[in-house]
Order: structure tokens, then C-alpha cells, then sequence
């Protein structure tokens, strides 16, 4: 039987015994910016700070840490990102959620043999709400945009997260303004159609998506909703880090591969692991943080390879890993910290390569990931192969998202015979 560390039974959020759970609830003590470490007010609206640089919710855990224990701190938690309210930035009663996080962690024996791993696990985040990961942060910014009285969002995506802004902007009553490359992946195109977001198609790549809004959201009206380019995005995504904790019994694995576009998800788990460090429930043991790339984009890698402190600009980026093409990160600072002080480092796969690892991956777990997903199982085996993993390390690979969202990726290895444009349509349950 499949080992599985996932879920807990839902139950309806309590007040704790051992504390008052919503006084501890939706409480930072400010924001900080990362670069230059500037506090700012976190009740009021904030992009990035004066200098540039991501800002980063703190939080009072000192105080947290005296009332929130791990013996009763989940009593009646829901199985979602918001058992972990207390080191988020709102009350749980105001969250606009539909159940994001609190996905399972997968015991991978039949892969693990294949790529010469003995204790490899996959926490797959295509069980997310939107089929990918991105419902984690766009969960929690719109619960803050909301609560902070912004009702215009706008975003430039490579699919996924403008799929997640367009659901959670519908459940919040709030407008969403979408912007992605011309050649998405039509699902992401589809959803964000059918959440009433206003779309447009941009011809280049997600930079470009981002410099129209920069220049229209003033004139507009809009907040930008960019990775980093507002604080809250990154805290729900953080939750990832809190789930491997707390599903692996308060114990950190040794390794974590991550598929790095713009990076957020690996910056949350190591600012997780440092606030769980705080509030005493984890050691100093940290896992290598590893970033996954595309050869055809792969500006992480190549500063890390360089020991750059941030990334150049990737021209012509490409790869069929939509979620990957991401030319220049705003945080890639961060990332390359993160890596570096973990003693990681930073892989790239060709689509070719990720796309095989992907179908793999389904071939012997049953689990159909996105090409992010195959990119971090093919980065699995290059770095056992190397001797940089050893094979009884407890290694953990993050698909994602679903692979059912890139079928346009997959398409070219199971051709139909005779397929004519209309088969594109639905096959037998489209009307003839």
C-alpha cells in the first residue's frame, strides 16, 4: 500500500484550549523589505519598497510561540494552507479560500528504484484548487487585497496564476485583469474566461505581459498583483514549508527540488523554516533547497553557476514548461540566497528530458504531472547519478501542478490517427 502523508479529517475551526486562536490570528508586526530592511505599516496598501526590493511580512513569533504549541495548535484545524492562521497575515474568518493547501505527500518506491532514490516523496500541488500550486498565494493576496479595500486586481502570468487570480477574484466579488502570452496553454486561457476575468493576449513573453500592466495600472486603477510586487502572495505559499514540517513529524528532509519561474514557492519555504526555527518546533537542520530550470531558460542557474547575487535577463526564453518561462525573477536574489545557504544548487532540463521524467513519474506512481514537475524528478536522477544526493537521503520533489493543464505539451507523444481539427474540439462528446 502507497504511503501517504496528507490529509487530516476536516473539521470545523475552534477556538483551542491552550489559547485563544483568533487572537492570534491575521497579526503582523510590519513589513520589512528585504533588500534594504525598511519597516513599513502592514495595515496599509504596499508594493515594493522605495528601493526596489520584495517586502516581507514579520511577524511577533516570540509572542506566537508562548501561545501556539504543537501539541494543541492544530486541535480542530482545517485541512487547508489556514490551520497555519497564525503566522499568516488575516483572520481565517475573512480568508477568501476554497480549500487551497494541505496537499498529500507521496511515498515514490517505484520511481525512487528507477532513479536510484530510497526514500524519495512527491508533494503534489496539482490536487490545488486551479490544479496548480499558485492557489496557495493568489489565496491569501486576494484575501489581503480585499481586506486592505482594493477592488481592481491586475496580473501578467505564464498561465497558472492568472488561473488562480481569475477564481479567487470571482469568490471575492473583486475584478481581475489578466494578462498572458499569446500562447498559453489553453486551459489557463479557458478558466480565467469562465471566472469572468477580463483577458488580454500579449505577443512575448511574461515581461512583456508585466510592462503593460506597470504602465496602465495607475490610469486604471489597478493593483499589481506580480510575484513579490505586493507582500502576500509569498505567505501563502510559505505553507508549503509548514506541510513538510508538520508531515514529517517536525523534521525537515534533506533535499527539496523546486521548479524556480519566478521562485516564490522556494523563497516561502525557506522564510517557513526559519519562522518554525523561531517558534521552536524545528532544529536548525535545513534541507538543500534545489532550483530547477529550463536549458531554454535558465537565468537562476546561470547566476548560480556564475556566483552572481541576482540573475540576468534571459533572452529568447522558451520551454514548454509555461510556468518555467520566466526571463528575469524579482526575487531571484532571494532564491540564490536560499540556495546557498542551504548548500543547494541549481539544475536545468531540457523539455525533452522533462517531459519523458514526467511520464515516468505517471508511468510508476500514477501521479500525471506538469513538465515542472518532470523537470524535478529528471533533476533528481542527474544530481544521485553525481553524488551530490546520496541515495538514502530523504529527498522531496514539488510537482507543481497537473499535467492535464499542458496537454498541448503532451499532445506531440500520443498523436491520434486521422485526427482532424475538430477531434482538437472534444473528441465524441463534441456535437457533430
Amino acid at each position: 500500500m502507497r504511503e501517504i502523508l496528507s490529509r487530516a479529517p476536516a473539521a470545523k475551526l475552534q477556538t483551542s484550549r491552550s489559547y485563544d486562536w483568533h487572537k492570534l490570528m491575521g497579526t503582523p508586526s510590519g513589513l520589512e523589505c528585504s533588500r534594504c530592511e525598511k519597516a513599513c505599516d502592514a495595515n496599509q496598501i504596499h508594493s515594493t519598497c522605495a528601493c526596489g526590493g520584495p517586502l516581507l511580512v514579520k511577524y511577533d513569533l516570540a509572542d506566537i510561540a508562548a501561545n501556539w504549541t504543537r501539541a494543541d495548535g492544530f486541535r480542530n484545524a482545517p485541512p487547508s494552507m489556514w490551520r497555519y492562521a497564525p503566522v499568516l497575515p488575516a483572520d481565517p474568518d475573512e480568508a477568501i479560500t476554497l480549500q487551497e493547501g494541505w496537499t498529500p505527500l507521496l511515498r515514490a518506491r517505484s520511481l525512487g528504484f528507477e532513479i536510484g532514490a530510497e526514500n524519495l516523496w512527491i508533494k503534489d500541488e496539482g490536487r490545488n484548487p486551479t490544479d496548480s500550486f499558485k492557489a496557495r498565494g493568489l489565496s491569501c493576496a486576494v484575501t489581503m487585497a480585499r481586506k486592505l479595500g482594493m477592488r481592481k486586481l491586475a496580473i501578467p502570468s505564464a498561465g497558472n496564476a492568472a488561473s488562480a487570480l481569475a477564481m479567487y477574484a470571482a469568490t471575492a466579488g473583486l475584478e481581475a485583469h489578466i494578462f498572458m502570452p499569446r500562447d498559453v496553454p489553453q486551459a489557463n486561457f479557458i478558466e480565467c474566461k469562465a471566472f469572468g476575468a477580463s483577458v488580454t493576449l500579449i505577443d512575448g513573453l511574461i515581461s512583456d505581459c508585466a510592462r503593460v500592466v506597470a504602465e496602465r495600472k495607475d490610469r486604471e486603477r489597478w493593483f499589481d498583483i506580480s510575484s513579490l510586487k505586493e507582500p502576500y502572495r509569498i505567505e501563502g505559499k510559505k505553507t508549503m514549508g509548514y506541510e513538510l514540517a508538520e508531515q514529517f513529524d517536525w523534521q525537515v528532509p534533506d533535499a527539496i527540488f523546486y521548479p524556480c519561474g519566478g521562485g516564490v514557492g522556494l523563497i516561502g519555504m525557506w522564510k517557513a523554516f526559519a519562522e518554525l526555527e523561531k517558534l521552536g518546533w524545528i532544529g536548525g537542520a535545513r534541507p538543500k533547497m534545489i532550483s530547477v530550470q529550463a536549458v531554454g531558460c535558465q537565468p537562476i542557474t546561470r547566476a548560480f553557476e556564475q556566483g552572481a547575487e541576482a540573475s540576468e535577463f534571459w533572452k529568447d526564453a522558451h520551454t514548454a514548461a509555461s510556468g518555467l518561462r520566466v526571463p528575469k525573477a524579482l526575487g531571484d536574489f532571494l532564491v540564490l540566497r536560499a540556495i546557498r545557504e542551504s548548500q543547494g544548487t541549481a539544475v536545468s532540463i531540457s523539455d525533452e528530458e522533462m517531459i519523458d521524467s514526467a511520464l515516468l513519474l505517471a508511468a510508476r506512481e500514477g501521479i500525471f504531472a506538469a513538465p515542472e514537475g518532470g523537470a524535478c524528478v529528471a533533476a533528481a536522477r542527474h544530481l544521485l547519478q553525481s553524488g551530490f544526493l546520496k541515495p538514502q537521503d530523504r529527498i522531496v520533489l514539488f510537482n507543481t501542478g497537473s499535467g492535464l493543464k499542458y496537454l498541448e505539451a503532451f499532445s506531440t507523444r500520443f498523436p491520434r490517427q486521422g485526427a482532424t481539427e475538430q477531434d482538437k474540439l472534444g473528441g465524441l462528446i463534441t456535437p457533430r
